[in-house]
């Protein structure tokens, strides 16, 4: 199979979908990678480590799509991108449709066959391609809250781990899931007074246990939520609900009520946001202010750290690259139910059941939209 890597075009995103050390597995197994020049420049890895890994390296991203079986990405196609797009052509990469129904609408129009990283599962409830990035985004959710919560970045002042004879800072966490565990641990480590919510008592005994006693947890309610949040000093949105949109679930009349220069760090911003507030900023302008609260909803937060991102994901992706590769993407994704999973274009129709709820449009399951067009007659 002939498997393409573009240099990735979102703003300040320096991940790349392929690392060399990918590209050495994907050639011992026979197959033609083509790698866009520089498309690992941003994080250290040269167009001549990828020839030695067995790569070709081509000019311009047209190359790689006018060409490539397989589109290996990172992030959401761009409208340039999916204008490039081709029927039959398959796309592997975070997709985040739910709340985006113009590029839903650019990959449908394009006949593409689109595997979105983020809801492939792993039969036990897990989401082994987004995990990677959850550990990553939850770590970096304290460091960017912590440095928002700096006077000169409009926050309130106040140290996260306080010093002897001056409190902590307060950090609430909602949601108690990779995302939520990453950045408990990271604010919890940096001597913060740190409460997590969450609706499984499963996941706060857990957590409980875990952390012995080092954290405050909270069965989330409205009224729960409510009351945290208005005496936070910093809180983390780390909500998930698989390929649907996020729920709101910090109203703007409870920021009304926060302290002034409190600070919010939205996480789930990929899936819409969970504050009423959030809306996607960039890298390089990555605060506002409403409602007296800074806000930090950064689309893309692990690529602030693209060098460990990268890493960290093509790990996971790799052995599902590898499938789709050496089985073709039907034969692959008829025998791994959740690589399955995954599937959330083909050829025109939407096939992950929460995108299309979310964009409210006609839904075709996976399993039959991967049925063989053609059957032979029978003799």
């Amino acid at each position: 199979m002939l498997i393409g890597v573009p240099k990735e075009i979102k703003v300040h995103e320096y991940r790349v979908g392929l690392t060399p050390a990918g590209v050495r597995e994907l050639a011992r197994h026979g197959h033609e990678v083509i790698v866009q020049t520089h498309a690992g420049a941003g994080i250290g890895l040269a167009d001549a480590q990828y020839q030695a890994a067995g790569a070709r390296i081509v000019g311009d991203a047209a190359e790689v799509f006018a060409s490539a079986e397989l589109v290996i990405k990172v992030k959401e196609p761009q409208p340039a991108e999916c204008a490039m797009l081709r029927d039959g052509q398959v796309l592997f990469t975070y997709l985040h449709l739910a709340p985006d129904p113009a590029q839903a609408r650019a990959l449908l129009d394009s006949g593409c066959v689109a595997i979105a990283y983020e809801t492939v599962s792993d039969g036990r409830g897990g989401l082994p391609l987004l995990a990677p990035m959850s550990e990553v985004a939850g770590r970096m959710s304290i460091q960017a809250g912590a440095h928002a919560m700096e006077k000169a970045q409009g926050g309130n002042g106040v140290l996260l781990g306080g010093v002897p004879g001056v409190v902590p800072a307060r950090v609430v966490v909602i949601g108690g899931g990779v995302v939520g565990y990453n950045a408990a641990r990271v604010a919890v480590g940096m001597g913060a007074d740190v409460v997590v919510l969450d609706r499984s008592l499963d996941r706060l005994n857990w957590l409980d246990t875990v952390f012995e006693g080092r954290l405050t947890t909270l069965y989330s309610t409205v009224d729960a939520v409510e009351s945290e949040v208005v005496r936070a000093d910093l809180v983390i949105g780390a909500v998930l609900v698989p390929g649907a949109a996020a729920p709101k679930l910090v109203t703007r009349a409870m920021l009304r009520q926060m302290k002034p220069g409190a600070v919010v760090v939205d996480v789930a911003i990929d899936q819409g946001g969970c504050f009423e507030t959030s809306r996607p900023t960039t890298h390089q302008d990555p605060t506002y202010v409403e409602e007296g609260v800074v806000h930090y909803c950064v689309a893309n937060m692990p690529g602030g750290v693209a060098r460990t991102s990268t890493f960290a994901l093509t790990n996971a992706t790799l052995p599902y690259a590898l499938a789709l590769a050496d089985k073709g993407y039907r034969k692959a994704l008829l025998e791994d139910a959740n690589l399955r999973e995954g599937l959330n274009v083909h050829h025109g129709k939407l096939t992950y059941k929460a995108v299309a709820e979310a964009l409210n449009l006609e839904y075709q399951a996976p399993q039959e939209a991967l049925k063989p067009w053609w059957h032979p007659p029978e003799h």
